[in-house]
């Protein structure tokens, strides 16, 4: 027998903006569908934000030790125990996973569908036998690991981010495919704990990020010993009795040549779950690089939204969290909210981190010309960063003339941490002003973004004209 169900919102998928919508709306007083037919979380929790990060930590600390005589600490080589690592990981994902779980869910009051969804019309939603109607749908499907068709890659066995962190052993030499933020961040972690690592890139690694800040990140991961072969066209990959052979051609050698490595991890970039969800029933319009959605995450169909990766925008977690309280202004409250991008920042968790909101100097250059201000500030200029031995990195901050902030990067230690004052900054259109006088507690790393700012009014605040006023309003006592 069919079953009938009908509801306010029926949400399809249950990764981080799927939740945060189905928490949100629920909790405020309307009935909601949450279906999803995989692990609740998502690929944020199981294969994605939550394992590479700690992944990441773990890498993290053994460097931390191998570098403790910086600190005049003597510390022997560490001993890395893969069962450990991947003990850590699944333990942090069990942390947390109470939290994105059914249980949950259903007691907030969301009744909570496991399998496939699929629209069979406008306005209807089939899940097996079930039959699920509503007000106001939403599709939080995210995005998926690509494969690029890399000639017999098809006929080797080789990772992605979604089994990665599920695999048997730490490899002995990972070959990492693409130079994006996921192929950097495993890289570096994998060579903290113990991995010889090259990385394969087509073109530069993290192209979207500010070439100048980027160089900062590269010079560690070759100060690492991660091999980095960029403007990399691979030919081919085939398996060896040692693992994968990888067959390249890079623009300093015409002549083709082989990378042989134990693994391979597939990192080149992600596609939108858009398939198998009957959208053309339900007249929405899509491509391979996401649904089609306005400024309200409508989509052609305006009783459907999208959010997060699977309207093939900026593919982070907070982002899709951002979209989910867009979706609840709109669906529950019918207020017309619109998204802005302009200030949202990502940070790659790299050791320095690189960290970025608004525009970088290229963009803010094309965009106003030379009406604009490049200001820096080096960590090494930071008392905190000299205390803990962590010198590397920059705040890099572009202003109009007028000191609009028009975006800012940073590459250092808690990069991530240090970009929040210049989002708020953006978010709230303050100037640069604002920043330069704000109180930072002393020692701090966030002493770096207030001289940073600072250095905005250093010309005309120690100029000529400055000083002839000081002497003359010394001449009145």
């Amino acid at each position: 027998m069919t079953n009938n169900l009908k509801v306010d919102i029926c949400v399809i998928g249950a990764g981080s903006g799927g939740l945060s919508v189905a928490a949100g709306a629920s909790q405020m007083g309307a009935s909601v569908a949450l279906i999803e037919k995989d692990k609740m979380g998502g690929d944020c929790l199981n294969f994605g934000c939550v394992p590479s990060k700690a992944m990441l930590a773990a890498g993290h600390a053994v460097e931390g030790i191998r570098q403790a005589g910086r600190f005049g600490i003597r510390a022997a080589e560490p001993d890395i125990d893969s069962d450990g690592v991947y003990g850590h990981i699944n333990a942090v994902i069990a942390a947390i996973e109470p939290n994105d779980s059914v249980e949950r869910f259903e007691g907030l009051g969301v009744k909570v569908i496991k399998g496939e969804g699929r629209f069979t019309g406008p306005a209807e939603v089939g899940v097996g036998e079930t039959r699920i109607t509503a007000r106001r749908f939403v599709i939080a499907t995210g995005s998926g690991a690509f494969v690029p068709p890399i000639p017999g890659l098809k006929d080797v066995d080789f990772y992605t981010n979604e089994t990665i962190f599920s695999a048997a052993a730490l490899p002995d030499h990972l070959i990492v495919v693409g130079g994006g933020p996921i192929g950097i961040e495993m890289a570096q972690a994998h060579r903290h704990l113990g991995c010889r690592v090259t990385v394969l890139e087509m073109f530069t690694i993290m192209p979207k990020d500010d070439p100048e800040l980027v160089d900062v990140v590269r010079r560690q991961l070759v100060e690492d010993g991660i091999d980095i072969i960029e403007g990399a066209t691979i030919l081919g990959v085939e398996n060896t009795p040692a693992g994968v052979a990888v067959a390249l051609r890079d623009v300093e050698d015409e002549a083709p040549r082989i990378i042989d490595g134990s693994d391979i991890l597939v990192a080149a970039g992600r596609r939108p779950h858009v398939h198998g969800l009957g959208l053309d029933q339900a007249g929405i319009r899509y491509s391979d690089k996401g649904i089609m959605v306005d400024a309200r995450l409508r989509t052609t169909n305006k009783k459907v939204f999208a959010i997060g990766d699977v309207t093939g925008g900026l593919q982070f977690t907070h982002v899709a969290g951002y979209h989910a309280g867009v979706v609840i202004k709109n669906a529950l409250f019918r207020w017309p909210a619109k998204v802005d991008t302009g200030t949202i920042p990502w940070v790659t968790y790299t050791a320095p981190e690189l960290a970025q909101v608004g525009l970088t100097e290229a963009q803010a250059r094309e965009q106003h010309g030379n009406n604009i201000r490049v200001l820096r500030w080096p960590y090494h200029e930071n008392d905190r960063a000299q205390a803990e031995r962590q010198t590397e990195g920059m705040v890099k901050a572009v202003v109009t003339l007028r000191g609009k902030i028009l975006g800012c990067g940073i590459v250092g230690a808690h990069a991530g941490e240090l970009i929040q004052p210049w989002v708020l900054g953006m978010s709230q259109n303050l100037k640069i002003g604002a920043i330069a006088q704000m109180i930072a507690p002393y020692p701090t790393l966030g002493e770096v973004s207030k001289r940073a700012a600072g250095s905005f009014y250093t010309a005309s605040l120690f100029s000529e004209r400055t000083r002839k006023i000081v002497r003359f309003l010394s001449r009145f006592g």
